[in-house]
């Protein structure tokens, strides 16, 4: 008996990997997702390791954990895949307050962020 299989998000030769709380906007997110778009996956690591933005860090660990679970879970060749998908959307958001002058106060917002990236395997073209 039990449950039933839950049917996978993506397609037969695509593997994905989502980072549901990485610490920083979205909008700076979006920058360094837009930088990987349809980019060779090896490719896409080389641009997030030389990147001079901070969020290319976290990002850089997402897809390095799509591309292991395309080689490991689904048995997909890792010289051959490229990334298809990478979006962003927000995340929680902390809410701190910050000490002003004459008794006043100020609202902090800490902002968090979800990366979602999904890796497809590609035909060699000749």
């Amino acid at each position: 008996m039990g449950k039933e299989k839950a049917p996978r998000r993506v397609g037969d030769k695509e593997a994905l990997s989502v980072g549901t709380q990485i610490r920083g906007s979205a909008q700076k997110l979006g920058l360094v997702a837009a930088l990987i778009r349809n980019k060779k996956a090896g490719d896409a690591m080389n641009i997030l390791q030389f990147s001079t933005k901070g969020m290319a860090v976290e990002a850089r660990k997402v897809l390095a954990s799509a591309i292991a679970n395309a080689e490991n879970n689904h048995n997909l060749d890792v010289d051959a895949l490229v990334v298809a998908e990478a979006s962003v959307g927000k995340s929680i958001t902390m809410k701190r307050f910050a000490t002003r002058g004459r008794g006043k106060s100020t609202r902090i917002l800490k902002p968090f962020s979800r990366l979602r990236i999904v890796v497809r395997e590609q035909e060699e073209e000749a």
